[in-house]
């Protein structure tokens, strides 16, 4: 049954602005945002088909899946499923310019 997770940096930076942003206003929200994170990614690592494949314009971002976080459902884990698991991309909150993001374009809050 697969379940490794593997992050990439920009997907382990995400992780740590949006913990710090929500942090802000209530750090126990702060680590429930992580927590359900976690639970997220873990459940796509046994069923990578989960996620609804995400439409890219860029041929490198072929096989790209997107499946939101529970009770955090603005923030999108994009990944690739891989034979053990899956490989998060990045962690991005729905209101970005994602498409500009994913292509490598500025990051905008």
């Amino acid at each position: 049954m697969p379940s490794r997770i593997t992050k990439s940096v920009r997907a382990r930076r995400d992780l740590l602005e949006h913990f710090v942003y929500i942090g802000r206003d209530s750090v126990a929200a702060a680590r429930r945002f992580l927590q359900a994170a976690d639970k997220a990614m873990a459940s796509l690592a046994r069923m990578p088909e989960m996620g609804g494949r995400w439409d890219a314009r860029n041929p490198a971002l072929t096989g790209l899946r997107v499946w939101s976080i529970r009770k955090f459902e603005n923030y999108l884990i994009f990944y690739r499923p891989v034979p053990e698991g899956i490989e998060v991309l990045r962690v991005l909150h729905g209101g970005r310019d994602i498409d500009t993001i994913l292509e490598g374009g500025r990051r905008e809050r």
